[in-house]
C-alpha cells in the first residue's frame, strides 16, 4: 500500500477532507482528525477506540502498531503502509471515520491573535 492508496481510501468517505497539521497531511470528518500521513508518507495513522486497536494489533501485527506514548494508549494507531493490506486498512479507516462522525462537531478553535485585547471572556483585562 502507498500513501496515495491510503489517501484515496480515506477520502472515499463522504465528508472526509484533507488538511495539514504540524507539517503533515491530516484527514478530518465532522471537524475532527481521524487519520493522517507521517514520516515521508511511509506511515499512516488512524484514530480508533483502544479496544478496536487491540484487535487490529492482534490480527495484523505486521501492519499496525500503537502510536508512541499517550496518543497510542488513546487509540491512535500507526499503519505501516509498505506492509499493510488494503482490506485491513480500509476497515481501520472506516472505524476511525465512524468514530469521528459519531461525536458532536468539533468547535472552531480561536487563536490568541483572533481574541483581541479582551481575551476569551470578552471582558477587558485589568492592568
Amino acid at each position: 500500500m502507498t500513501a496515495d492508496d491510503f489517501r484515496a481510501l480515506v477520502l472515499a468517505h463522504d465528508g472526509a477532507v484533507e488538511g495539514a497539521h504540524m507539517g503533515h497531511p491530516d484527514f478530518r470528518a465532522n471537524g475532527r482528525v481521524f487519520a493522517s500521513l507521517h514520516t515521508q508518507d511511509r506511515f499512516g495513522m488512524v484514530k480508533i477506540d483502544p479496544a478496536e486497536q487491540r484487535v487490529l494489533l492482534r490480527d495484523h501485527p505486521e501492519s499496525f502498531t500503537p502510536s508512541p506514548g499517550a496518543w497510542g494508549r488513546q487509540g491512535c494507531t500507526n499503519v505501516i503502509l509498505a506492509d499493510a493490506s488494503k482490506t485491513a486498512v480500509r476497515g481501520a479507516i472506516r472505524l476511525a471515520f465512524e468514530a469521528a462522525m459519531a461525536k458532536p462537531p468539533a468547535k472552531p478553535r480561536t487563536t490568541p491573535a483572533s481574541r483581541g485585547p479582551r481575551g476569551r471572556s470578552g471582558v477587558a483585562k485589568k492592568r
